[in-house]
């Protein structure tokens, strides 16, 4: 009997000592152990908190390149803008008229100008898709010298892909001719906006700028309102 109740008397003790010593492990480790338990559950329960990080960590990479070009950056060529005057907001949109992804984003831009009457954007010629994309990109910079930016972007959109019968339709909406000028103040806007968009990580067309946030590609209405609204608030 002595010896059960030794031997049951061990194993107690020795349940806790051994509860014990995996508390004390526990309490050294847990404060690593523990965060990253929780930051990872956090992030299943919630994958928005991963995908506002990226964000947070997106905007501070590009702000110091947006506080140096800004200026360049939101400041339009000639006519080359829609929406508010005195702007809360500018979008800026680099584009290619012969990109699917930037006719696919028009609506969205539309919509969000209709709605809130504090933004403006601004548009910016990013022709890398052929010797048609360039030709469209010059004729509609020489319709914005001439205050015709509107009828120019509008109609080459409805005509379809840049093409000789497409454009000269939109430099005809336009009232310029459909042959481009050799115009050098043209010609330092397109070389400008390369390398604008090359300063800010551009890895095809459309390039959004809205605050400190930089969206490459067709991101759609949702995230290009969600951008209007952070960059108001850091107003």
């Amino acid at each position: 009997m002595t010896n059960r109740s030794s031997l049951f008397g061990a194993a107690v003790a020795g349940g806790v000592v051994g509860s014990a010593i995996t508390a004390a492990l526990l309490f050294f480790a847990a404060p690593q152990y523990l965060a990253s338990r929780i930051v990872r559950q956090g992030m299943l329960d919630d994958p928005q908190i991963l995908s506002d990080t990226v964000d947070a960590l997106r905007d501070m990479q590009y702000a110091p390149v947006l506080a140096q070009y800004r200026a360049a950056v939101e400041t339009p060529f000639a006519s080359s803008w829609r929406g508010a005057a005195k702007p809360d907001v500018t979008l800026v949109e680099f584009f290619d008229y012969a990109c699917p992804y930037c006719k696919a984003s028009n609506p969205y831009v539309d919509r969000l100008l209709k709605e809130d009457k504090g933004l403006r954007v601004v548009y910016r010629e990013l022709p890398i898709l052929g010797p048609d994309s360039v030709t469209a990109a010059r004729l509609s910079l020489q319709a914005s010298g001439a205050g015709h930016f509107a009828q120019f972007h509008d109609t080459l959109w409805e005509a379809g892909r840049p093409a000789p019968d497409t454009i000269a339709k939109a430099a005809q909406a336009a009232g310029i001719p459909a042959t481009p000028t050799d115009d050098p103040a043209i010609r330092e806007e397109l070389k400008r906006n390369f390398q604008l968009a090359g300063q800010l990580g551009a890895t095809g067309t459309p390039l959004f700028v809205i605050g400190n946030r930089v969206m490459n590609g067709a991101v759609g209405y949702d995230a290009l309102k969600d951008a209007i609204a952070a960059a108001r608030k850091k107003k």
